[in-house]
């Protein structure tokens, strides 16, 4: 308690003394002129009630992300299947087989209809029923708010209501849009994490009104009244207008003042807030946009492959109508036992169009069996059971937080093996928003001796591939392998173990792991740093790391230690290491900083103080922030940390006596992906100082626009004349796998590129972290930074400077020769504006797609969708997008596929998402492997699908036409029933399910296999035109073969010859045993289910040609498989001869496939067939090194580079020896 209450006391204007304009008199201020369209909102803070009703009404704080409620379920749901153009011909279908004209029974087209469509409904209201689970979970959380006479009790998000007083406590999002009141700080500050909005990490500061900053407590309320007039909802993030009145006074609101909803309360107590806008009227929410509906390629093809099938269906339905109308004109008035001139119209002869008319509804009835009415519900029944194992998989399950997978939505899996680039979000996606202290740089000797993730990655890479590099020496020599190849090969290993890293020189790690330190070093360690020969150096550095900063220390009760609540992740990671070698920030007040330093006897620490004279902030323009301090010995002195190259240029002569080695660590540090700033100082003089601050203090009052200018030339007047002390290095910590998950998506064949809303240097940083950069990679840098002092007329200037920065560098990328040269994209937001215009942006998609890797910095939410839309619609290829926060939204709703991290933030990218996953690694797994699987299954068995219906309806257009156009059918109508709902649908579920062309452990080893998804291998006209020729050359087989067996002979012992119910049923037996018998030979993975489903079918016929024929409506075929076709050998015989002339050239095709022209697959599964795998561990390494994709990303690539610029080393050193050899 006594800890909360000094931190509430804590008046932080103090220490923001840089860059901050006063307020002045608020209450003298001008209020804003609040009229006119766009500006007519009213909330009466503290009376919600009053909102209720008119002229108000304003919307509740309910949140909906769901596409049907119980009353639009019905409509809407009907008019989603009924989009699909088969399902409007199975419903006109049904419609007609109710009238005379129909073929079959009416039940035959009703049933399979109403099973199909109810089913896809059953499916589309439990996805929308998961929806509706996820909003309940945000509009379920409590929030303190006011209920009258100063009493606040918790009240679920959705029943808040405009105009309600909340109180927001630490560490919680804002469930509302909130006008700031007053907060646990005296001046009425609050810290706000905006992550979820912008990306951004660092803490953003509010600060209320003067007029209400009294209002800190519960009780303070119980008479409080004002009123808001301001603008209406709209999805502008950055801007707010309105006037508070308050005590008959008006005051003017900033967006300093509001509090977005889903942004977090950080480092304050407890805020009070009154409820703005609410719901769908927040800002956030008016950024959302409704969720796009998304269908797959290969859905799409489908669509045109059904169409193929609806014109095939026209055409034979009009030869059969033709014929017909023939027949009808020709041969009827011969048969004077129809009575012909009695006949009605569909048969009379003197009518033969009409006749041949109603005869084509007939036929388009008969032959529909073209079209697959089960294919729809087949592949939603398979999509769901394919989402059911993506949710189930262990290895995508986050044990840390206990999320799992989850695919909200199961119509884009296959969508998943097929994506060509994909659009990733940093801050939360990429990193875990956590900083380690790791290593550092004093006095130009460099400490700390682990490894970064990228090094350790890198290494482990540059081990592997080093016995397969080893092959090609002899070649790259040039020399005999016996007379110089083992010295070649050793001396390659010996350079290669100098640039591997190592993890401890101590052996093991003493100490558990510390959150922010990573640091490992006995040299500085336990005190150790005081026998360095250059410990005043050391201990200088130790107190700007202590000093130099605006964090706030809280003392935990848990450990007894402090940890430290700062404006950024950097700054916290620099206390953590501080303390942890002896220098331990623990208080501060107004003017003071206490340092408990434990020097110079590291068993007795002392508490010192610092004195605060002067703070000037860190920004993204200044890139340093310093700090004037008067130490206990009256010292003046001036710390300063900041970017290497600013402090550099602030160095004095006599400073830069570590410049040149402090310069080399450095770029070591760039180069395993961390995050450098430089330390420096100087000491000050009394009469410098009182001279340069009254300069200071005259610049901080001043009020005018050159205020801030006037502000950063007089820090510049002290930030010079600097000395070197050292650098630190901080690994802005990768979630777990990044670079090795980044690596082989790389391998994959996939492009990456990262949007962030971060500064340039920042995601630079974080580029190199996951090897999206590398040294030795062009940087290709587009930016307006220079040209921001044109005005509004040097807007077409600095349009025609972009454009000229993008033609430039494509000219540079084609005249580049080296074929192992690799470009980075990096771009701001300003710059992205112009090239985002619709006469330059596909020349800046031509750039970013030539380029290794595409970096977007700085860059708003709605930008990162429009990126990813040119993406999308520029390249014509899948894109997936990825993040984590509600500023991903938009670019997770345009991509063909969005994933959200659903991690501890908001979950407001994971509502907008097709998949959720918790940790940007698992990607790799969900693409590489259940993509991979999923494209595979959906094409094959979309393929089988058209190949046996096909191969089933063309018997009846030849049955037709062998009986003169009759319209009649060889099949029972509950045979046709049967067909696609019961006797061949388990199998083709079963290979949408549980086919794997390789196993997991497979995919991940040769990522390589993901281009035959990327590249449609498996859905392409080539193979789709194979199966349907497949069809039908298999329906000529089943109709002619049987034809020609069964005429004119008997084939029961009485010498009866076959009707047609003993002609249909052998038929439909050959049909059944060859479709079920293909796809058994398509299928490379076999468990009991498989076995089961496809000999099951092929045994449920015979049991249903059991059970139909006993019953007494079974008409014709009744006994029929009992007394007629059991006992004759030549049914059973015709069976067995359709079956293997039906599926002999598939055998033919896949034999000569695997033997001549095999794909990977292929190869891959002869490996495992003969256990080459297990046998010859070095041969099935070789072939997985093959199998990588070529990359200029990843630390695969880095670790070639590496290997390359070593050979390159040792080639030039062996012909230089050669040279100087004597002859």
């Amino acid at each position: 308690m006594a800890k909360g209450r000094i931190r509430a006391r804590l008046r932080r204007s103090h220490l923001y003394t840089f860059l901050r304009k006063p307020k002045g008199n608020e209450a003298g201020g001008e209020p804003h002129p609040i009229q006119g369209p766009g500006y007519s909102r009213t909330v009466h803070c503290n009376q919600p009630l009053l909102h209720q009703k008119k002229p108000f009404k304003y919307r509740s704080n309910y949140i909906s992300t769901t596409k049907y409620n119980p009353i639009t379920f019905f409509p809407k749901a009907l008019f989603e299947q009924f989009r699909r153009v088969a399902n409007i011909y199975f419903l006109l279908a049904a419609g007609l087989s109710l009238t005379p004209v129909s073929p079959f029974g009416p039940w035959s087209m009703i049933a399979p209809l109403a099973f199909v469509v109810g089913l896809s409904m059953v499916k589309e209201a439990v996805e929308d029923w998961n929806r509706f689970l996820q909003d309940m979970k945000v509009n379920l959380r409590k929030v303190h708010v006011h209920k009258g006479d100063g009493v606040f009790g918790h009240r679920p998000w959705h029943k808040i209501l405009v105009g309600d007083v909340v109180k927001v406590e630490k560490d919680q999002f804002f469930p509302a849009d909130l006008l700031l009141l007053s907060s646990s700080y005296e001046d009425g500050f609050c810290y706000v994490e905006t992550m979820n909005l912008d990306g951004e990490t660092n803490l953003k500061v509010k600060r209320c009104l003067e007029a209400t900053s009294p209002l800190d407590d519960d009780a303070a309320f119980k008479d409080f009244r004002a009123t808001v007039q301001c603008e209406d909802p709209n999805p502008n993030l950055y801007s707010f207008v309105g006037n508070l009145d308050h005590d008959r006074q008006v005051y003017p609101l900033e967006p300093g003042q509001i509090l977005l909803r889903d942004s977090k309360l950080r480092n304050t107590s407890y805020i009070y807030g009154v409820v703005i806008f609410t719901g769908h009227d927040s800002k956030v929410m008016q950024n959302s946009t409704k969720s796009p509906s998304k269908r797959s390629a290969i859905e799409k093809k489908m669509d045109k492959i059904i169409y193929i099938l609806f014109f095939l269906l026209l055409v034979i339905s009009l030869i059969s109508s033709i014929g017909f109308g023939v027949k009808t004109k020709r041969d009827t008035p011969k048969a004077w036992y129809l009575r012909p001139d009695d006949a009605e119209d569909m048969y009379s002869p003197k009518k033969p169009a009409v006749a041949g008319l109603i005869h084509l509804v007939t036929a388009l009835i008969l032959y529909g069996y073209l079209i697959p009415i089960s294919l729809y519900v087949s592949i939603e029944i398979v999509k769901v059971l394919q989402a059911r194992f993506i949710n189930n998989d262990i290895h995508m399950y986050d044990e840390e937080h206990g999320i799992p997978a989850n695919a909200r939505t199961s119509n884009l899996n296959e969508e998943l093996g097929q994506v060509d680039t994909i659009l990733s979000d940093k801050t939360g996606t990429l990193t875990c928003n956590q900083m380690d202290f790791l290593k550092c740089c004093i006095a130009g000797i460099a400490y700390g001796v682990r490894s970064s993730e990228v090094e350790l990655a890198a290494a482990k890479q540059m081990a592997t591939d080093l016995d397969d590099q080893d092959e090609h020496d002899e070649e790259l020599a040039n020399v005999p392998r016996k007379s110089q190849g083992a010295s070649w090969g050793n001396e390659v290993g010996s350079e290669i173990e100098l640039e591997t890293v190592v993890t401890s020189k101590d052996g093991k790690d003493p100490k558990p792991a510390i959150k922010g330190f990573s640091f490992l070093d006995s040299r500085l360690m336990d005190g150790n740093w005081i026998k360095e020969p250059t410990c005043d150096v050391i201990l200088l550095f130790l107190r700007i790391l202590a000093v130099c900063h605006t964090a706030i220390p809280e003392l935990s009760e848990e450990t007894g230690q402090y940890t430290y609540e700062a404006e950024s992740p950097d700054e916290g990671a620099f206390l953590v290491a501080a303390r942890e070698l002896g220098f331990e920030f623990c208080k501060r007040n107004q003017s003071s900083v206490y340092v408990r330093e434990r020097y110079p006897d590291p068993e007795q620490p002392v508490e010192r103080e610092y004195k605060i004279l002067n703070l000037l902030e860190f920004t993204s323009k200044r890139k340093r922030m310093s700090v004037i301090v008067r130490d206990e010995d009256g010292q003046l002195l001036l710390f300063c940390k900041g970017a290497d190259s600013i402090i550099f240029d602030r160095l004095s002569k006599n400073g830069r006596i570590y410049e040149e080695a402090s310069t080399k660590h450095l770029n070591e540090y760039g180069e395993a992906g961390l995050r450098t700033l430089a330390l420096a100082y100087r000491k000050l003089e009394e009469s410098e100082y009182d001279a340069w601050n009254n300069e200071f203090q005259k610049a901080k009052t001043s009020i005018g626009a050159d205020r801030e200018v006037m502000l950063e030339r007089v820090a510049e007047k002290m930030e010079k004349d600097l000395i070197m002390v050292g650098a630190t290095a901080v690994e802005d910590k990768l979630q777990k796998g990044v670079p090795q998950c980044i690596d082989n998506l790389a391998q994959a064949g996939l492009k990456i590129w990262v949007l962030t809303g971060d500064k340039m240097e920042t995601a630079i940083n974080i580029g190199f972290a996951c090897s999206l950069l590398r040294q030795g990679m062009k940087q290709i840098c587009i930016s307006t930074a220079n040209l921001e002092t044109l005005g509004q007329d040097g807007k077409e200037a600095v349009k025609d400077n972009v454009l000229n920065q993008i033609t430039n560098a494509l000219q540079m990328i084609k005249l580049e020769r080296d074929p192992h040269a690799a470009f980075a994209l990096i771009i701001d937001g300003k710059t992205l504006t112009y090239a985002l215009e619709d006469d330059m942006k596909h020349l800046f998609l031509e750039l970013a797609v030539d380029c290794a890797s595409v970096i977007c910095c700085r860059v708003s939410p709605k930008q990162k969708a429009l990126v990813t839309r040119l993406v999308r619609q520029g390249t014509g290829k899948t894109t997936l997008a990825i993040g984590d926060g509600a500023n991903d939204v938009g670019m997770i709703q345009e991509a063909d596929i969005g994933v959200g991290i659903s991690g501890v933030e908001g979950m407001q990218a994971v509502m907008a998402s097709d998949f959720a996953i918790a940790q940007f690694r698992y990607l790799e797994r969900l693409l590489v492997v259940h993509g991979h699987w999923c494209y595979k299954r959906i094409a094959q068995m979309i393929c089988y699908f058209f190949y046996k219906n096909i191969a089933f309806g063309l018997t009846l257009f030849y049955f037709e036409a062998f009986t003169g156009f009759s319209g009649q059918s060889i099949y029972d109508d509950w045979y046709m029933l049967s067909f696609n709902v019961i006797l061949t649908s388990l199998p083709v579920i079963s290979l949408g399910v549980f086919e794997q062309d390789v196993s997991s452990e497979v995919c991940l080893q040769f990522p390589a296999l993901y281009q035959q998804g990327a590249r449609n291998l498996f859905f392409d006209w080539y193979r789709i035109l194979g199966w349907m020729g497949n069809g039908v050359y298999c329906s000529l087989i089943v109709f002619f073969l049987n034809i020609i067996t069964f005429k004119d002979q008997s084939f029961r012992s009485n010498g009866q010859i076959a009707d047609m119910a003993a002609m249909g049923t052998t038929m439909f037996s050959g049909i059944i045993w060859a479709v079920n018998c293909q796809i058994a030979l398509a299928m490379c993975h076999f468990t009991w289910i498989q076995h089961c489903f496809i000999w099951g079918s092929i045994a449920m016929w015979y049991i249903f040609l059991l059970i139909y024929g006993m019953m007494s409506f079974s008409g014709n075929a009744y006994q029929i498989l009992v007394e007629v076709l059991g006992p004759a050998p030549i049914f059973w015989l015709a069976t067995l001869l359709v079956t293997l002339a039906c599926n002999l050239p598939y055998i033919v095709h896949i034999a000569f496939q695997r033997s001549f022209n095999p794909m990977d697959h292929h190869i891959i599964q002869e490996i495992k067939y003969y256990r080459k795998d297990v046998e010859d561990q070095r041969m099935w390494k070789r072939e997985a090194s093959k199998a990588r994709q070529e990359t200029k990303i990843g630390f695969s690539a880095r670790v070639d580079a590496k290997i390359r610029q070593l050979r390159a080393k040792l080639h030039k050193k062996h012909t230089h020896a050669n040279a100087m050899s004597p002859l």
